[in-house]
């Protein structure tokens, strides 16, 4: 038994009835934290040092074959449900709630939130340093380009980047680029035709 199997077997017993972990989970130094709400993880995830998924009151549901790199966050409060084979890089942020801030003689802290919730269909991959707003539905296999500001409902295979995040291009599309003198090309192809 790994260290990494040892972490996952003492968090389940720690929060017996509000975490629920598949087999062959490992854990690297991140922490997971049901609070007042569940967390269940799939087979195969992978969670990296100084991740963290904390379900607060709500919850975080996440399929098989899943990683979540380095200093990423995932919060619950709102609902967070994350399919199969998703890819979350180093630095992202998911938060399925939003403080309301309408009334501005009443403390930002004291008025309600908002929680929509959040959904991440399967193959998704998530760039580094990505934001994932309250209400977001991120289609079955999106990528997510790094430092992009997700809101909304992506379409499916879509590539996304930007703040906010906006379709650039599509998976498995052939596209033609331009070369330096502005003539189009297939990157599939050489830059050179000579026969020489």
């Amino acid at each position: 038994m790994t260290l990494g199997e040892i972490r996952a077997l003492l968090l389940r017993l720690r929060y017996w009835g509000r975490l629920e972990i598949g087999g062959k989970f490992r854990i690297d130094g991140g922490t997971i934290n049901p609070n007042r709400g569940k967390i269940r993880i799939g087979r195969k995830a992978e969670i990296k040092r100084g991740a963290i998924i904390d379900a607060n009151d709500g919850f975080v549901i996440i399929g098989d074959h899943f990683s979540l790199n380095p200093y990423s966050i995932l919060y619950g409060s709102g609902g967070l449900t994350i399919g199969n084979w998703v890819r979350i890089a180093a630095h992202v942020v998911v938060i399925p709630a939003n403080h309301g801030f309408s009334d501005p003689d009443t403390p930002i802290k004291k008025q309600p939130e908002t929680r929509q919730g959040i959904v991440i269909e399967d193959d998704v991959w998530i760039g580094a340093g990505a934001v994932v707003l309250d209400g977001a539905h991120i289609s079955r296999g999106c990528v997510i380009g790094a430092g992009s500001v997700v809101r909304g409902r992506t379409d499916p295979l879509g590539i996304y980047a930007g703040v906010p995040a906006r379709k650039v291009g599509v998976r498995g599309e052939k596209r033609l680029i331009a070369d330096a003198r502005g003539t189009p090309r297939n990157p599939t192809l050489p830059l050179s035709r000579n026969k020489d």
